[in-house]
């Protein structure tokens, strides 16, 4: 007698219209049998479909969109035993490119599900709201609040440029940060990763090990020219330099932090813009997500050289 291969639970983005999101969608279609298919029509939505499921006692869902909703699926997440699979179908993929999960055939992001081999990833939170990859306080969140829908799709990448010159030249907000081991830092704009990898392809914490029960943190102490040259160096170097402790730039490993401005500020998660606040916490969790990610050393060696050597393969 024939054994059937496990349905999973898999939550679509629908309105995915790219090449492809397209050619996403003919791969699951064709392979409908293997899914329960359920197109979310917003982030709560995929929030709730998704805690629904851990609730359940699903032992796996597939998130097939990109980082926004990646993002939506692990909040539903949190906290149950419940691991997750990715069908990277985004633009970006960043946490996808993170976990060496193949992000250029969904035939083969299939295969890691299917040789069930998963690790776990430590799941911090920002006031609550869960994130794995990294978070932005500042500069690169109100780049984001910036940037229009229309402004993307007449301009493409260029529209982020136009919004970080407007960005550039408004007043900096003053951030007071405190590690919970009490260090004190102060600056203008804040990264925090739990990964390596910000803006899709490009390491930028060099130390961080999103096992480590540790947060990276990146602390821009000036804004205008210096900031950009700071980020630019960082991203052209690999990652901001470690070691770094000088009047611009600040690098530190935290288990915890809060960050707080007289004025709100605009804050991301994963890439997505979260909204304003003039009082942030980043924290752990106290627990780890299950994420099916590649076994062999060698598949995620490849993906991690695609990351760096093809930024514009998507």
């Amino acid at each position: 007698m024939s054994v059937h291969p496990p349905r999973y639970p898999l939550l679509l983005n629908p309105k995915a219209k790219s090449e492809k999101g397209r050619r996403a969608l003919k791969f699951i279609m064709a392979h409908a049998t293997r899914f329960a298919i359920y197109a979310t029509r917003s982030r709560d939505e995929a929030i709730e479909l998704a805690r629904r499921f851990a609730e359940e006692g699903e032992d796996l869902v597939i998130a097939a969109g990109g980082d926004g909703t990646l993002n939506a699926v692990i909040e539903g997440l949190a906290g149950s035993e419940t691991a997750l699979g990715v069908f990277p179908t985004g633009t970006m993929n960043v946490f996808a490119r993170e976990m060496g999960i193949p992000y250029d055939r969904l035939e083969n992001a299939m295969e890691v599900i299917d040789h069930g081999h998963h690790e776990e990833v430590d799941l911090f939170a920002m006031n609550g709201a869960p994130f794995v990859q990294m978070a932005g306080v500042g500069f690169d969140a109100q780049v984001i609040e910036e940037t229009t829908w229309e402004s993307k799709k007449r301009f493409g990448p260029l529209a982020y440029l136009f919004a970080a010159t407007k960005v550039l030249r408004a007043p900096p907000p003053i951030l007071k940060v405190r590690c919970h081991d009490g260090r004190e830092l102060e600056g203008v704009a804040l990264l925090v990763g739990n990964g390596s990898l910000y803006g899709g392809q490009f390491p930028l914490f060099k130390k961080a090990d999103n096992g480590d029960k540790l947060l990276d943190v990146i602390v821009f102490k000036q804004t205008g020219y210096q900031l950009v040259k700071d980020s630019l160096a960082g991203l052209m170097k690999g990652g901001i330099d470690p070691d770094s402790h000088g009047d611009s730039v600040e690098y530190v490993q935290a288990a915890g932090l809060s960050v707080t401005s007289a004025e709100e500020v605009p804050v991301e998660v994963d890439g997505e813009l979260w909204g304003r606040a003039r009082e942030i916490e980043f924290c752990s969790t106290g627990r780890t997500l299950r994420v099916f990610a590649p076994r062999d050393p060698k598949v995620k060696l490849r993906y991690a050289l695609l990351k760096i050597l093809s930024p514009w393969r998507d």
